[in-house]
């Protein structure tokens, strides 16, 4: 079942990467909304199992989720957490390169 979560501290492609990447082999096709605030990562949810997999994996990442409990929002380990996945999901964000024709 499709299920959409509101998700803290994703800001730029460069965190989406890094979330997508951790969790693309679980969930092959997840979305990750950059049109709104707070962002909405949709996955397919098959069970308990997988819902808890995601959330703790994006809090890991430090993107906690907008219902966490107010302790774990308020971290700042958890926001200095997401600012190294951002970091690293920009390094490894593949360019797309438009296509070349020649004449």
């Amino acid at each position: 079942m499709k299920k959409s979560f509101e998700v803290l501290n994703i800001r730029c492609e460069g965190c989406a990467n890094t979330i997508d990447k951790k969790l693309r082999d679980k969930f092959p096709d997840i979305k990750i909304d950059l049109g709104c605030e707070p962002r909405i990562v949709t996955v397919d949810i098959k069970s308990e199992e997988d819902e808890e997999f995601l959330k703790e994996t994006l809090r890991t990442l430090g993107y906690p989720l907008k219902d966490d409990k107010k302790d774990l929002l308020s971290s700042t380990g958890m926001f200095a957490k997401s600012l190294v996945s951002c970091a690293v999901g920009k390094i490894t964000l593949e360019k797309k390169v438009p296509n070349q024709t020649k004449e």
